[in-house]
Parts: C-alpha cells; structure tokens; sequence
C-alpha cells in the first residue's frame, strides 16, 4: 500500500487517517495481509504452505486467462463501496487488463475492474461474511471461496442488492465452470481450490 495518492475528498480526515493506520500496520508486519472491511481494520496472519499451493494449483487453472485484456494476480489491492475506506486484497483476482487506468488510491483499485475473487480460507475464519457483503456490493461477478475448514468450495455469482443471488457448493473430487464473466470457459478443481489437508 506504499501509493500514497490523496484520496480525493476534502475535509475527510479520519478516511485517510485510516488508511494511513492500515499502510503502518501493513509495513510492521510484512507478509500479513491487512484490510479495512466496515471500516474497521483486519490483519490476516501470514497463510501456509498448503494455502499458497492451493494458489498455485488454481493459477494454475486460470493461466491461460492471463493475456493482454485480463490478469490472472494474487493479493492485489480492491477498493470497496462500502465504506469511506474500505478495501480488501483477494488472495487472488482475474482482472482486466487495463488495470493502471483504475487506480483509486493505496494501491487498490475499482471494484469494477474484477472478473472473479478468490479467497481461501486462513486462520481467521471471521471476515468471510463481511468479505461477502462486501464484494456483492461492490458488484463482483463471481466470488469463489474455498473453505478449508469444512474443505468445501463456494461459488458466489448474480451479485444484486448487496447479497448474491446464487450459490453453489462442491466437494473435493469435484470440478466445476466458472460463468462467462471470467472471459473463456475454465474449469476450476474443488480439491486444488481447498489446498492439501
């Protein structure tokens, strides 16, 4: 969050105070993913090894959506609507291309850009729920969450009226498509998304 481009909004103090909060945090505990999320700010512990596989594995995946137009990115900074600071950082995110042209401030950019998020989960089970408000509201077409806890994947789409509308669950041993939205027809692996146990 090094980007320190004014936020844009005069006489809004505790909006960039926050903010300045979060970017010292982020510097003192490097490695730990730290967000705002209803304007309160979260710190993510630094995930394990079989975290980042499951990452790995579904880059993987996805790889061939990475081209000129779209980016296949992980931990890439996404400003939420919510709140007058609000932001998360998707452990992984298919975002358009032209990324650069829709920077809104602290390295995090408009919602609108963001095809799919990925999220698996760590060892703060807590946020998922705010996380949900959070980008059905922003208008994420798919939001996929692999829980390893309960080592079931959740695919989230047809985000209206700041909830999703559809849900699907699949299992380990499972493999499921992901809607058009993303740009080519992928299938991902629920038991790749979910990491070994």
């Amino acid at each position: 969050m090094s980007d320190r481009t004014p936020v844009g909004e005069p006489g809004d103090h505790f909006r960039t105070a926050l903010l300045d909060e979060a970017e010292w945090i982020s510097q003192r505990l490097p490695g730990c993913r730290v967000e705002i999320l209803d304007g309160e700010i979260t710190v993510t512990p630094l995930p394990d090894a079989a975290h980042a596989e499951a990452l790995t594995d579904v880059t993987v995946q996805l790889i061939h959506l990475h081209d000129r137009r779209t980016c296949v990115v992980q931990r890439v900074g996404l400003w939420l609507p919510g709140g007058p600071s609000d932001f998360a950082v998707p452990d992984l995110s298919v975002i358009d291309g032209d990324y650069n042209d829709h920077l809104v401030a602290y390295n995090c950019y408009d919602p609108s850009i963001f095809r799919l998020v990925l999220e698996v989960t760590a060892h703060n089970y807590g946020n998922e729920r705010r996380k949900t408000a959070a980008y059905a509201a922003a208008g994420l077409p798919v939001y996929v969450l692999a829980d390893r806890a309960e080592r079931r994947v959740h695919m989230l789409t047809d985000p209206r009226d700041g909830r999703y509308r559809k849900r699907a669950t699949y299992r380990p041993g499972e493999s499921f498509a992901l809607p058009e939205a993303v740009g080519e027809p992928v299938r991902l692996s629920a038991g790749s998304a979910l990491g070994p146990l």
